[in-house]
C-alpha cells in the first residue's frame, strides 16, 4: 500500500488557501445586499433572450437596460433564442455560471436538443458553450428532442458544477437529469444520469424546471411535476445525486393555475426564502415567503415589477455589483428612482422618463406649498434639491445624477387628485347613501387578483365622497357563503325600512351565481340566505352568465326590483321580504347589441334610465351607455347619442365603465361611480389590466330634454 506523504510545505499553503477560500465566500455572502434577477420575457421573437432586473431589497425589481437583452442570443444559441436562465454565484465568490435553454418557439415548438453554459467574472461578459445533447452523447440520448430548463449547482463533495435539466426521450416522460461540468464550464464530463425518480405510482408523469437549494443539512429539490396535482413539489435528500424523496403529494406553490420555473432565493440577512414562480397560463409571476421551506404564504401584494418576467431566477449581489451593472445598463430613459411619500397615491406615480418629468398625484388637503415626494434611488443615482419644496406655484425641477453617466434635469408636477378615491384595486363599485347613518357607503369587487379570483367584499364609508375610510371586509365567501367560494364580483345593495327599522339587502355575484346577505347596519356584519337567489338562465336566453346584480326601488311605487346578467338583461320584482323574487314578473329586457353586463338603473323627473358596459372590461374601449323608459320594467327607448362615459386618451384614462351613480340628498346632483384601467401602468398589462382596475368618481349632468351629458372622466374627480 502506498502511502501519502504530506509535508509542511505542502500542507500549511493548501490550509491557507482553504482558509482564504472560506474568507472570501463568507464575505461575499456578508456583503451582499442587493438582487439580481435573470428572467426573459415570452415566446414571441425577440422576447427569448436573457434580460437583467435589480432590487435592493428582494421585493421591488426594476428593469435594467429598459427591459431590452443584455446579451444577444444569436450570438450565443444555435437556435436563435434562449430561455429559463439560472444564474450561480461560484464557490470563488466571484465567478458567475448561467445556464439557459436554446430554443426559439416561433420556429421550432417546443422541440429543442442543446442547452447554453455561460461563465463570468463581472456579469457583464460572458463566455458561452453550447451543448447538444443527442449530437454530444448520441449513444444515450440519440432520440432525445427536448431539452429543458438547466440549472447548476456546486458539489462540495467532489469540488465540481454539476448541471441538472429535464430531457424528453423518444415516447418517455420528461425526467431531470445531471452531468457534471468540466473544469472550464464548457461541457459535460460525462453523459447524464437520472438525478430524480418520481414515486412508482407517478412514473408516467412528467417532471421538469428542478431547483435545488442546500439547507440544514438537506438538499431540497423544488420541481414542476405533472402527476396529482400538477404544480411546484418539493423532494428532499441528504445527498446531491441521488435519494430524493417527494415530502408530499401535495402543491407548495400557493396556485390553483398551472405554474411552473420555481426559483427560490434566500433574503439577504435574513431567514426566510422566496420561492417565485411563473405562472404561466396567466402571464404572471408569484412570489411566496417561506422560513421552514415547507409552508409559503403569497406576498404578491409586497412585490413590485416594471416588467413581465418568464421563467427566470435571483442572484444576492453585492453593492460594487450593483453598481457596476448601474453603470453599464441604467439610464435616463428609465431612471431607476421612486417617490415614496405617505402622501402620494403610490399606485398612480407616473414616471415620464422620455420627457424627463414625473406626475405626482397626492391625497387631498395635502400642503403643496411644503410637499417632499421623498425621492428613493438605487445606489449610484443621485438628485438634488431635497427635503420639502413649494408646488403650490406649479412644477418643480430636479436634477438627477447617475454616476459616470451624468445629470438630467427633471420637471416634477404634484397634483391634487381625488381619482381613484380607493387606494388599491377595486372595480365595479355600488354606491349607498344610508339615511341611518347620513353617510355614503362604496361597495366594490376586490380587485388585482388573476382572472377575478378574489374571494370577498370590503366596504369603505365617506361623509363627503372624497375622503374614504376602509371599513373591513363585509363578506368572505370561504367563511360566510355555504353555496359558492370563489370570483366575488359586482354587488350592489339597498337601504329598506322595514317595521320602522332599517335593513341593508346586499346582492352579490359568486362562482357565477347571485346571493343575497342581510345587516342591519350599512357596514355589516351581513348573513347570507344560504342559497343562490339567481341561478338559472331565463325565458329563452342560452348565453352569458348569471352575473352584475343591481337593486332599484322605484320611487313612484316603493317596489324592489333586480336587474342582472352577461349578454342579456333580465328584470324582476323583489317580493317584499327582498330575498326573493316575483318569478310572474321575471323580463328579457329588449337591449340592444351594445349590451355587455352591468345594468344600473336610476329615476329622474319622471324618467328610467337604464345603464349598462359595453365591450370587454378588458379593452380599453370599455365604455358606459343607456337607454329610457316610463316603468322600471317598460320598454327600452334608445337616444341616438347614448354614451355616458368612455376613455379619455389625452388623460390616459382606458376601460371606464361598469358604474352606478349616486344622487346628493334634497339636490338635483348627481355623480357616476366607476372603474377604470389602473393609471398608469394598467394599458401597458394587456389583458391582465382587466382585473388591475380602480374606483373614480366623476359629476354627472343632465342636458334640458332629459338626456344625459356625455361624463369626460378626469384625474381630480370631484371637490
Amino acid at each position: 500500500m502506498k502511502k501519502l506523504k504530506i509535508t509542511f510545505k505542502t500542507f500549511v499553503p493548501a490550509i491557507l488557501l482553504a482558509i482564504i477560500t472560506l474568507i472570501s465566500a463568507c464575505t461575499t455572502k456578508q456583503e451582499a445586499s442587493a438582487y439580481l434577477f435573470v428572467y426573459f420575457t415570452g415566446n414571441g421573437p425577440g422576447e427569448e433572450a436573457i434580460r437583467y432586473a435589480v432590487s435592493e431589497d428582494g421585493f421591488h425589481y426594476r428593469a435594467l437596460n429598459n427591459n431590452e437583452p443584455v446579451l444577444d442570443s444569436k450570438k450565443i444559441s444555435t437556435s436563435g433564442g434562449v430561455r429559463d436562465p439560472h444564474i450561480l454565484r461560484g464557490a470563488d465568490g466571484k465567478t458567475f455560471y448561467m445556464v439557459v435553454t436554446d430554443l426559439y418557439v416561433p420556429e421550432m415548438g417546443w422541440k429543442n436538443y442543446a442547452m447554453v453554459l455561460l461563465k463570468s467574472t463581472d456579469l457583464i461578459n460572458w463566455e458561452s458553450s453550447l451543448i447538444n445533447i443527442p449530437e454530444t452523447f448520441p449513444d444515450e440520448f440519440g432520440d432525445v428532442w427536448r431539452v429543458w430548463a438547466p440549472q447548476t449547482i456546486y458539489d462540495d463533495a467532489t469540488g465540481k458544477y454539476m448541471v441538472y435539466f429535464s430531457m424528453k426521450q423518444g415516447e418517455d416522460p420528461d425526467k431531470i437529469y445531471y452531468a457534471y461540468a468540466n473544469a472550464d464550464f464548457t461541457g459535460l464530463e460525462a453523459a447524464p444520469k437520472q438525478l430524480y425518480f418520481p414515486p412508482e405510482e407517478s412514473n408516467t408523469r412528467a417532471c421538469i424546471d428542478g431547483d435545488i437549494i442546500f439547507s440544514n443539512g438537506k438538499y431540497h429539490l423544488f420541481h414542476k411535476a405533472e402527476d396529482g396535482d400538477p404544480g411546484i413539489k418539493l423532494a428532499i435528500s441528504d445527498r446531491l445525486t441521488e435519494g430524493y424523496k417527494l415530502v408530499s403529494d401535495n402543491r407548495v406553490d400557493k396556485e390553483t393555475n398551472p405554474v411552473e420555473g420555481s426559483g427560490i432565493f434566500k433574503l439577504n440577512n435574513s431567514n426566510d426564502w422566496i420561492l417565485m414562480y411563473d405562472v404561466y397560463t396567466s402571464g404572471r409571476y408569484q412570489f411566496t415567503k417561506s422560513s421552514d421551506l415547507l409552508n409559503f404564504t403569497v406576498i404578491d401584494q409586497e412585490i413590485s415589477m416594471n416588467f413581465h418576467p418568464r421563467h427566470g431566477t435571483v442572484l444576492p449581489i453585492t453593492a460594487e455589483e450593483l453598481k457596476s451593472l448601474l453603470s453599464e445598463w441604467s439610464s435616463f430613459d428609465d431612471l431607476l428612482a421612486d417617490a415614496t411619500s405617505a402622501s402620494l397615491k403610490k399606485q398612480n406615480v407616473y414616471f415620464k422618463n422620455q420627457e424627463k418629468s414625473i406626475y405626482l398625484p397626492v391625497k387631498h388637503d395635502t400642503d403643496l406649498s411644503h410637499f417632499d415626494p421623498e425621492f428613493k434611488s438605487f445606489s449610484g443615482i443621485s438628485f438634488i434639491p431635497e427635503g420639502p419644496q413649494d408646488f403650490s406655484k406649479g412644477p418643480v425641477n430636479y436634477t438627477f445624477t447617475i454616476e459616470d453617466k451624468g445629470s438630467q434635469t427633471y420637471r416634477v408636477s404634484v397634483s391634487e387628485d381625488n381619482n381613484p378615491v380607493l387606494e388599491g384595486f377595486y372595480a365595479d363599485p355600488d354606491i349607498l347613501y344610508a339615511e341611518k347613518t347620513g353617510k355614503y357607503y362604496l361597495y366594490p369587487t376586490s380587485d388585482g387578483f388573476n382572472n377575478w379570483s378574489g374571494t370577498y367584499f370590503k366596504v369603505f364609508s365617506s361623509d363627503n365622497l372624497v375622503d374614504w375610510n376602509d371599513e373591513g371586509v363585509m363578506l368572505d365567501l370561504k367563511k360566510d357563503v355555504s353555496w359558492a367560494d370563489r370570483n366575488a364580483w359586482a354587488p350592489c345593495i339597498v337601504e329598506k325600512k322595514i317595521n320602522g327599522e332599517f335593513k341593508y339587502f346586499y346582492y352579490f355575484t359568486a362562482a357565477q351565481k347571485i346571493g343575497v346577505a342581510v345587516a342591519d347596519n350599512p357596514t355589516g356584519p351581513f348573513v347570507d340566505s344560504g342559497k343562490a337567489l339567481i341561478d338559472f338562465k331565463t325565458l329563452n336566453v342560452n348565453r352569458g352568465q348569471e352575473i352584475d346584480p343591481d337593486v332599484f326601488t322605484d320611487p313612484v311605487s316603493g317596489k324592489s326590483y333586480l336587474y342582472w346578467g352577461n349578454g342579456y338583461m333580465a328584470a324582476a320584482e323583489l317580493n317584499s321580504d327582498m330575498i326573493t323574487i316575483n318569478f310572474s314578473t321575471i323580463k328579457q329586457m329588449n337591449i340592444d347589441d351594445t349590451f355587455r353586463e352591468g345594468a344600473y338603473v336610476i329615476y329622474r323627473n319622471g324618467t328610467y334610465y337604464f345603464m349598462w358596459s359595453e365591450d370587454d372590461t378588458r379593452s380599453p374601449n370599455y365604455k358606459v351607455r343607456y337607454a329610457t323608459a316610463k316603468s322600471p320594467l317598460g320598454k327600452l327607448e334608445f337616444p341616438e347619442q347614448n354614451i355616458v362615459i368612455q376613455q379619455n386618451p389625452e388623460q390616459e384614462i382606458y376601460a371606464t365603465g361598469h358604474n352606478s351613480v349616486i344622487q346628493v340628498p334634497g339636490k338635483d346632483e348627481w355623480y357616476l361611480v366607476y372603474h377604470r384601467f389602473t393609471r398608469p401602468k394598467g394599458i401597458g398589462m394587456g389583458r391582465s389590466g382587466g382585473f388591475h382596475r380602480e374606483v373614480c368618481i366623476d359629476k354627472m349632468e343632465f342636458n334640458a330634454d332629459g338626456s344625459i351629458k356625455q361624463v369626460i372622466p378626469t384625474l381630480q374627480g370631484i371637490k
